[in-house]
């Protein structure tokens, strides 16, 4: 059975694991968070900046320990992630949803002769991120745990080192500050997929890189101009604020796409991610999957509509048929994968073509559904690709051919892995189904035929999910799996696991804990959109008229 005959993994202390402890720690883990916030709340000190270089000196640390000291390595890179995550708690309990306006702001000046600032904050659109952002690295860590054998001080640098630039493109409200964070993260992320990852990790690295680095030259001449339009000042809410020509929009707004559209990644540039995905460590996967991917999403909220709303509004018809084709698209291949991880990353093709369907929809639905999918997917994915590299770990194989009746040697993994397919489908209950519904039906609002394409996406997602369930869990039972002896999931796994399996039902079933967050916002954001395409329109009948 492929590489399933290696040696069983054996770990003591999880060997045989007893699901009451774990469901007996959660009130002590809810305290710790609850008190960790508090503490947090009553200090006066700047969240965002320790946030985001908290886990670059951690990673600096690290780096200086002298090897040998993997312990110590390990569990200072988890003190240092968990820290993070708490002192990044009173962005969510000190915000306040009835604004537009930035918050957390810290602002000083940086390069005075090119008018570049230290200039941070975020709104009800990237406030969300940058909390998923520090939960999912711990998850991340607690996963590695026994997977990193090589290089691990190395391994744990990268990845607090990714932490705290991706937190940093989430926070950036300047355009060179925004671009050095963007770029930066690169570096970590090709360490991760180049020498942790699979059997052709050099290659999926190399392709990895050059996607995104190809379309970020176009973004940076997309900023120089900006930045010579706006009186030589990289300020984003100034750029906001001010408007250019409509056909200077046109040529920025493809700029920005050819960035954006790679991360997403959208139809027909997407082809980096499937070969990424399979060789990257689970940690990679992990943070490909929840953040990395979602920055091209977000660019496009950030970027592209406010500082370009009229070619925003002229493309989105564009936008949404491209969005379309890859939610189909990438629901098909799926039908006809093999290997779990590389089925799990078309998958991400098709959803995030949900996700940019319902911003382009240019509607408080869509757009909502966007943002609210964009985490759902960070959630339901990030718990999908832990799974796999939770069984890869003890069988050495991402055949799906492998696994036949796996439900009876890994019951508990297997009542795992159900709830993350049906968030993954869309049940209701579950946060797919939130982020999916306002989608459609923004997109039926925006286009009744798009709409009616996409919804065929859901039934083409729930068709390959629930095949791939059946053929791992049920039929096809394989003797040398069932022979072999291996382990459930353990207690530290599933602590990794049960935070995102938390969030699957909270939002399901209170989602406006989240939407609370971006309703204002993204108000504010379609308001500026609506009303500078009404703006060309009524300067194209006066050129008319004259």
């Amino acid at each position: 059975m492929g590489h399933a005959s290696h040696p069983v993994e054996t770990e003591a202390p999880e060997s045989n694991f007893p699901l009451m402890r774990t469901v007996a720690m959660i009130p002590m883990l809810a305290l710790l968070i609850f008190f960790g916030a508090e503490v947090a709340r009553n200090l006066h000190y700047p969240v965002l900046s320790t946030v985001i270089f908290l886990p670059i000196f951690g990673a600096i640390a690290i780096i200086l320990m002298k090897r040998g000291h993997e312990a110590l390595v390990r569990w200072s890179a988890l003190l240092v992630s968990i820290t993070t995550f708490l002192l990044s708690l009173p962005l969510y309990t000190n915000f306040n949803k009835g604004t537009a306006a930035m918050q957390f702001v810290e602002r000083s000046s940086w390069i005075r002769t090119w008018s570049i600032e230290y200039f941070i904050g975020v709104d009800g659109i990237s406030v969300l991120f940058v909390l998923l952002s520090a939960l999912l690295t711990i998850l991340c860590v607690t996963v590695s745990w026994t997977s990193i054998t090589e290089r691990t001080k190395e391994f744990y640098a990268a990845l607090l080192l990714l932490e705290g630039l991706m937190i940093g493109v989430f926070c950036s409200l300047d355009l060179f500050l925004f671009y050095m964070f963007w770029e930066a993260m690169l570096i970590p992320m090709y360490l991760l997929i180049g020498i942790w990852g699979g059997p052709n990790r050099i290659y999926a690295a190399i392709k990895f890189f050059l996607f995104t680095l190809v379309g970020s030259v176009l973004m940076l001449v997309g900023i120089i101009v900006l930045y010579l339009h706006t009186d030589r000042s990289f300020d984003m809410l100034r750029m906001m604020s001010s408007h250019y020509p409509y056909d200077l929009q046109i040529i920025l707004f493809w700029a920005f796409f050819a960035a954006f559209a790679v991360k997403v990644p959208m139809f027909p540039v997407h082809t980096w991610l499937p070969d990424a995905h399979t060789e990257a460590p689970t940690a990679g996967s992990v943070i490909l999957a929840g953040i990395l991917i979602k920055m091209g999403a977000y660019g496009f909220l950030r970027f592209s509509m406010p500082m370009l709303p009229e070619a925003s509004k002229a493309l989105a018809p564009a936008m949404m048929v491209l969005s379309v084709i890859g939610i189909i698209y990438g629901a098909v291949i799926c039908l006809g994968q093999t290997d779990l991880k590389r089925l799990i990353a078309y998958s991400s093709v098709s959803h995030m073509g949900f996700v940019t369907l319902g911003i382009f929809a240019l509607n408080t639905q869509g757009v909502q559904g966007g943002i609210l999918q964009m985490i759902n997917h960070g959630i339901v994915t990030g718990g999908l690709f832990l799974l796999i590299g939770i069984v890869y770990e003890r069988t050495h194989t991402r055949r799906i051919a492998d696994y036949g009746g796996a439900a009876s040697v890994f019951p508990v993994y297997s009542a795992l892995f159900m709830v993350f397919t049906l968030a993954a489908i869309g049940l209701p209950g579950t946060n797919g189904f939130i982020g999916e519904f306002l989608i459609l039906l923004g997109g039926f609002t925006a286009s009744k035929t798009l709409g009616v394409l996409a919804a065929t996406g859901v039934i083409i997602g729930a068709a390959y999910m629930l095949w791939l369930y059946q053929n791992i869990f049920f039929v096809n039972t394989n003797p040398a799996l069932l022979g072999h002896g291996y382990r459930d999931v353990g207690m530290r796994e599933m602590l990794t696991l049960l935070p995102l399996v938390v969030l699957v039902f909270w939002i399901g079933v209170y989602p406006n804990t989240f939407l609370s967050f971006m309703d204002v916002s993204v108000q504010g954001l379609l308001e500026r959109v609506n009303s500078a395409g009404q703006a060309n329109v009524a300067a194209q009948i006066i050129e008319v008229v004259k």
